[in-house]
């Protein structure tokens, strides 16, 4: 009690400097309770895979299982058919093919846009930008004609070939290329290096923050992709994890939501394994482009 006291003789509540402390710890703990309550979710969907469908919706929620059912995992990557395992292998590689390529011709095309000089380049990236704005729905039909005359329909092709490209990509890394000062092009031009060369060795290193970024964007865009696989796959052999997700439903057509849940955690797992290995540049690379126009 004398420790708080002293505490609040020191914070002058009536002053401007108490009124910002007093706000600011209101503030911290708005921001705690918000951030426990998305969190509530997560506890719930974990919890969920542990139990019996029968405790599912159990009120009050039992949210540490008395017996946690461990073998509700093993059903879902083991026990289906095709196995979970399928989807998972399926989604890595379309997610790792994209995300590689999205991140080379995003790259080239920004630097392009960002330091190089030719007639109508403004021009041409505002172009570039305005496919933004055409929403995927206006694309199904098209390319759902084109896929089956090129005969990459019901393939994985179908899925990868159209996200090589992202106008948001090239925009995200075009302005982080603009931060980057052009003296340093310039004494490598200087020096005898190409451009490519300058692009491959001198811009593209300090650019991390933004690659890195684009790459935990495209990451997870391309696993919870589910539109494209609902419309370009009907071999269940080819589903991806969302189309897989749609798999446990009984012959009564009742759902499993334990299953559900355990494949939704073991779902969740890559995204944040990514997350966690980028987020040392995520927010600076999200960030840094944005001042510059």
């Amino acid at each position: 009690m004398k420790l708080l006291r002293n505490f609040s003789a020191r914070l002058p509540f009536g002053s401007n400097a108490g009124r910002k402390v007093a706000f600011k710890s209101l503030g911290t703990v708005i921001m705690a309770v918000l951030g426990l309550a998305m969190l509530v979710p997560f506890f719930w969907m974990i919890s969920t895979s542990l139990k019996i469908q029968g405790d599912v919706y159990k009120f009050p929620v039992e949210w540490f299982p008395k017996l946690p059912q461990f073998g509700n995992y093993k059903t879902v990557w083991l026990d289906q058919d095709p196995p979970f395992f399928i989807y998972y292998w399926n989604s890595i590689k379309i997610a790792v093919i994209c995300v590689i390529g999205d991140l080379i011709t995003s790259s080239l095309a920004a630097y392009a846009f960002a330091r190089l000089q030719f007639k109508g380049r403004d021009q041409l990236f505002l172009l570039y930008l305005v496919t933004m704005m055409i929403p995927f729905q206006v694309l199904m039909v098209p390319q759902f004609m084109l896929f089956r005359w090129m005969g990459i329909y019901n393939t994985h092709w179908a899925l990868i070939l159209p996200r090589l490209f992202t106008p948001l990509g090239t925009f995200l890394l075009r302005q982080y290329f603009l931060t980057v000062p052009f003296e340093l092009s310039e004494a490598a031009r200087v020096d005898g290096a190409s451009e490519f060369r300058t692009f491959w060795q001198i811009v593209l290193p300090l650019a991390k923050p933004a690659l890195a970024s684009l790459a935990i964007l495209s990451f997870v865009w391309r696993w919870n992709d589910y539109e494209g696989p609902l419309i370009f796959l009907t071999n269940r052999q080819l589903y991806t994890v969302p189309l897989g997700l749609t798999n446990f439903i009984d012959e009564a057509g009742n759902q499993q939501d334990t299953l559900i849940m355990a494949a939704s955690v073991s779902a969740f797992l890559p995204i944040l394994i990514v997350f966690l290995l980028g987020q040392k540049y995520f927010i600076e690379g999200i960030t840094a482009g944005s001042v510059k126009g």
